[in-house]
């Protein structure tokens, strides 16, 4: 039998624990073969056969799979009324301790941009997120914590001033008191266990790739995951069709309550 796509997902899987049946198989599909062209590979099973092999090859397709593409506050409309309405949610209902999980992460934009507007309502000391991504290059780049400035375009002022250090003429450090808000771990939504009595989830552009199936098992883990009233924050891309089922209530455009 001919080695193909199918003999080719479930040894990916053995080598990565990533399940390539849980995402969109024609997007997913064409993006593997666009990277192996790139990489001189003529087919599925040389290109797994030199995954094996060569660590750096491994990496790289780990990290193409995962569409690394984040900037600090994104969406910025967003931000504002996670600002401006849902931190005082969350400090009504939980007051100054409310774990944050940033699920899928990237390279740290995220996490750190919540970690900069919660600083607004509550002690730096207070303020603990979790953030996760199966990706180990970008976690250890988000650690570092170095950015070029055009990831920062839409950041306000006053963040760049407070929690930035310029390194050079095109790149900036976040201050450790902010890194210290932050703990990155590798975790696979797919596959892991999740957290548990978290106020807010901010998975944001991420489950778009997956199959329905996956989406719906995703979200119901998220609902298990939240506290009682806690926060569901999507990205601009996506909404939860099925929000009801699922234990969940619109609150804002991107913003779901558990119920």
């Amino acid at each position: 039998m001919a080695y193909g796509y199918e003999e080719f997902k479930v040894d990916v899987c053995k080598l990565t624990d990533i399940n390539l049946n849980m995402y969109k198989e024609r997007q997913m599909k064409r993006r593997i073969e666009s990277l192996m062209k790139r990489k001189g590979f003529d087919g599925f099973e040389s290109f797994y056969k030199g995954m094996k092999q060569d660590k750096g090859l491994l990496r790289a397709f780990v990290s193409y799979l995962t569409i690394n593409v984040s900037q600090f506050y994104r969406n910025p409309a967003q931000w504002e009324n996670f600002d401006k309405e849902i931190i005082p949610y969350l400090k009504k209902n939980y007051g100054n301790k409310i774990t944050i999980w940033s699920a899928a992460c990237s390279t740290g934009d995220e996490p750190y941009t919540l970690a900069m507007i919660m600083s607004k309502h509550v002690p730096l000391s207070n303020i603990n997120i979790i953030a996760t991504d199966i990706d180990e290059d970008v976690l250890a780049f988000a650690k570092a914590g170095i950015y070029m400035e055009k990831s920062m375009e839409d950041l306000p002022d006053e963040f760049k001033k407070k929690f930035f250090n310029k390194c050079d003429d095109m790149h900036y450090e976040i201050c450790d008191d902010i890194k210290k808000c932050v703990t990155f771990k590798k975790h696979n939504l797919l596959e892991d266990k999740y957290f548990d009595d978290v106020s807010l989830i901010v998975c944001r552009n991420v489950v778009i790739y997956f199959t329905d199936e996956a989406k719906n098992e995703v979200y119901a883990k998220f609902h298990k995951a939240l506290s009682d009233n806690g926060i569901l924050f999507i990205g601009s891309t996506e909404q939860i069709l099925r929000a009801k089922e699922l234990g969940f209530e619109p609150m804002k455009t991107f913003f779901y309550k558990k119920i």
